[in-house]
């Protein structure tokens, strides 16, 4: 039996996000998710990492995000709240991050690294838990939308590679694994510092933990569905 766990959409890209009871799966993802992020003077996305798109920029995980009806809303860390459409947030994040930003609404580029929509389930969650018994695993180290509890043995979620999934009204379709990078041992809230994390599943499972995932019909989950996978995402009628 499988059963959403959990459920978060970052409204941020690169900070830290909300806990959802409730969110809408739509052909770009869950409503809402990374849909801002910080912008550089060079056009440039923060993140914890620097590739084409992105930019590292540190400090993003000391700040956590959050929606006020659609405005998405920014908390520092001396528990200071501004919403995104205050005309001083761009300033005041420019200052925190000691660096010219400016806070960006997603326009012809996503926002996100790879697929729309990250699962991960508790079992593989055991799995690296098994390897690290000293170190505390929290799903939000790697930042999924969706936590699926299942009943396997600890174990990585390679297996449900090219199937389907059913929660709720809405249909998706996993896509390929995650390839992790350097974010996943960032300290954030009270998550210290954890380099033994990219080190195990680097040594593990050659950086993969995780699976992307797109939506092939939209539609509003909810924590506590039941889930079921299928070869083929037509195939639900018959066994839901």
């Amino acid at each position: 039996m499988l059963r959403v766990h959990a459920l978060w959409r970052y409204p941020v890209k690169s900070l830290r996000g909300e806990a959802c009871e409730t969110v809408t799966l739509e052909e770009r993802g869950v409503v809402g998710d990374r849909l801002y992020a910080i912008r550089d003077t060079d056009g440039k996305f923060g993140s914890g990492k620097s590739t084409r798109r992105f930019r590292r920029i540190d400090r993003l995980f000391e700040l956590a995000s959050e929606y006020e009806d659609d405005v998405p809303v920014v908390r520092f860390p001396d528990g200071g709240t501004m919403r995104g459409d205050d005309p001083n947030i761009h300033e005041a994040l420019s200052g925190f991050l000691g660096q010219t930003v400016t806070l960006a609404r997603e326009e012809a580029i996503l926002h996100f690294d790879a697929g729309p929509v990250h699962i991960i389930s508790t079992s593989a969650l055991a799995w690296l838990q098994d390897r690290l018994p000293d170190r505390q695993i929290d799903p939000r180290r790697f930042r999924p939308n969706i936590v699926i509890d299942d009943v396997r043995d600890p174990t990585p979620d390679d297996e449900w590679l090219g199937q389907a999934v059913a929660i709720g009204a809405a249909r998706l379709r996993i896509l390929e694994p995650t390839e992790r990078c350097v974010m996943v041992t960032s300290a954030q809230a009270e998550l210290e510092q954890a380099p033994d994390v990219l080190r195990t599943i680097t040594q593990e499972a050659d950086l993969l933990f995780g699976l992307y995932a797109e939506v092939v019909v939209p539609g509003e989950i909810k924590r506590g569905d039941l889930a079921a996978l299928c070869d083929d995402w037509r195939g639900f009628s018959s066994i839901l």
